[in-house]
């Protein structure tokens, strides 16, 4: 499935991570309100390596094979 492909690389997954985990701390504590739960979209884009809006504009931070 194409649309399941990896598109996402590994600095890009890793920001993804932490700031996702960061929107998600400050809301819980309730630093940011409520709207912080967005967080969890980039949390999981980051931890599944998949990003749909990547995919719809087709671009990808994965490095190429072979270079």
């Amino acid at each position: 499935m194409p649309f399941l492909t990896k598109n996402v690389g590994v600095l890009d997954r890793a920001l993804r991570i932490g700031a996702g985990l960061l929107m998600i701390a400050l809301a819980v504590r309730g630093t940011i309100g409520f709207w912080g739960y967005i967080g969890v979209v980039p949390l999981l884009t980051g931890v599944v390596g998949n990003c749909p809006a990547y995919t719809l504009f087709g671009v990808s931070t994965c490095p190429r094979d072979g270079h």
